[in-house]
């Protein structure tokens, strides 16, 4: 490892908590971060970084093939504002940090594929944009480009072994999520973020295993959000869905949890295919049908059933080795993966299904 990499994942890792050489967050009471508040969201401008905010998050995840060669993936980067003053002159100074986190969950192999890096923004080869979605982590990149027809999101990551670029499209407009894309995550006004969705999206992507190249089609899903205070006290994790129905039709869910798996705060948003409001699936309940131990010992509610009213639904594990070890960027580990959506034995729809908090307390 160079002498750079070596110094930028030390200055992520205070950040994530790892080391205490970093000041603590800052309280209700002296605030240094800007909250989330009512506001009408401005495209192109908000598919951008907002660097004034603490962390934030662009997550891309898909389903690619069809059958026993079905592969599940997802890239993600975050932007983090640490407490250090803007205004120090030095370039060492840590102000914004950058994170990316990408996987392909292999069917035919039965592999769990994943990398992760960790950095300070540069501007030149760790950048996030603030006019549009620009990103970039040295030889990763997340872009958008607005077409005649459609919105294309264009991206490539690659870990060991491995490597995939794609194109993701859309003609939809985005999905606000909450109030006008202000989506509260607890009861306070203060406990809200920015976010919106952008599903279903078609995925065309080339993708390099050891020296196989496949060329596949799928369908993604991309959320986009900020802020500044997303866990209220006494949270330690959350349980997020989001699904591409198979009927044209999307499904996002959350519930934050405390330490005893019960349920601070839940929201669901179910949308037909034109993007309109669906209510089918208000009343939504989350309920473990099982327990599965990763080789972190850590154990997580999988399977997972979801409860709406008399009607039970099946989330259903592409495979079950999909923890991430992030000790090496954000800190700890989670479960990210693929999932079925079924209803007794019928098939609904495909999607993501990402666990945080069981190991150990969430740190953003």
């Amino acid at each position: 490892m160079t002498p750079r990499r070596n110094a930028l994942k030390t200055a992520a890792l205070m950040w994530a908590g790892l080391t205490p050489c970093l000041p603590s967050l800052a309280s209700p009471e002296t605030p240094f971060y800007p909250a989330a508040k009512p506001r009408r969201l401005v495209f192109p401008r908000d598919h951008g970084a907002h660097p004034d905010y603490r962390t934030e998050w662009w997550y891309l995840t898909g389903w690619l093939g069809q059958g026993p060669s079905a592969m599940g993936f997802q890239l993600t980067f975050f932007r983090s504002r640490t407490q250090h003053d803007p205004g120090n002159p030095s370039r060492l100074a840590p102000t914004q940090l950058l994170f990316a986190h990408a996987a392909l969950a292999v069917t035919k192999q039965g592999v769990f594929l994943h990398a992760n890096r960790a950095g300070r923004l540069s501007g030149t080869s760790l950048r996030a944009e603030t006019a549009d979605t620009g990103l970039q982590f040295e030889d990763w990149h997340l872009r958008r480009v607005q077409g005649p027809a459609a919105e294309v999101y264009e991206g490539r990551f690659a870990g060991e072994g491995f490597s995939m670029s794609f194109e993701a499209s859309t003609p939809q407009a985005v999905i606000l999520r909450g109030q006008d894309g202000l989506s509260q995550k607890g009861p306070l006004a203060s406990q809200a973020s920015h976010y919106y969705s952008r599903a279903p999206l078609r995925v065309n992507a080339r993708v390099q295993l050891a020296k196989q190249t496949q060329l596949l089609e799928g369908q993604a899903w991309l959320d986009h959000e900020w802020s500044s205070q997303l866990l209220m006290p006494g949270a330690v994790g959350w349980d997020w869905l989001g699904i591409n129905l198979l009927d044209g039709g999307t499904l996002m869910a959350f519930q934050i949890r405390n330490d005893k798996s019960e349920p601070l705060y839940a929201h669901v948003d179910a949308r037909d295919r034109a993007g309109l409001p669906a209510t089918g699936w208000r009343g939504l309940k989350w309920q473990p049908r099982g327990r599965w131990r990763s080789k972190s010992l850590i154990e997580y509610p999988l399977p997972m059933d979801l409860l709406v009213g008399e009607q039970s639904f099946q989330l259903v594990p592409l495979m079950l080795d999909q923890e991430v070890d992030a000790r090496a960027s954000t800190g700890g580990f989670y479960w990210e993966g693929a999932v079925r959506l079924m209803q007794a034995e019928r098939l609904l729809g495909h999607g993501y299904l990402e666990l945080t908090g069981y190991g150990a307390p969430l740190r953003l």
